[in-house]
């Protein structure tokens, strides 16, 4: 059974099992359980429900299998011929998920 589901503003299409790299999940450590509430979509084929917008009552489980940090990326400013740069970097705080269950 597959599901779209919307999270932290980014629209996903799931099974059970598969693996997402998302923005940290506040206050969580590795082995919390995850419950999804916004479902747009569940079910394959013929038999899906087509939510407007939520499809009620459907939901996803998932459990946070790690929390780490993306890869750098290096942002770097010039204006030529007036001594002016910046550099600067940033790492994105991750969540890995494993999505569990899909109930609809």
């Amino acid at each position: 059974m597959k599901a779209t589901i919307k999270t932290q503003g980014h629209q996903f299409t799931v099974q059970e099992g598969d693996i997402l790299t998302l923005n940290r999940y506040q206050n969580s450590k590795a082995g919390d359980a995850v419950e999804i509430g916004e479902v747009l979509l569940v079910g394959d084929g013929a038999s899906a429900r087509i939510g407007t917008p939520l499809v009620a009552g459907a939901s996803v489980s998932a459990r946070i299998l790690e929390n780490k940090r993306g890869e750098k990326v290096d942002i770097f400013k010039k204006k030529r011929r007036k001594h002016y740069e910046r550099r600067r970097g940033h790492r994105q705080e991750l969540s890995v998920i494993k999505i569990e269950s899909i109930k609809a």
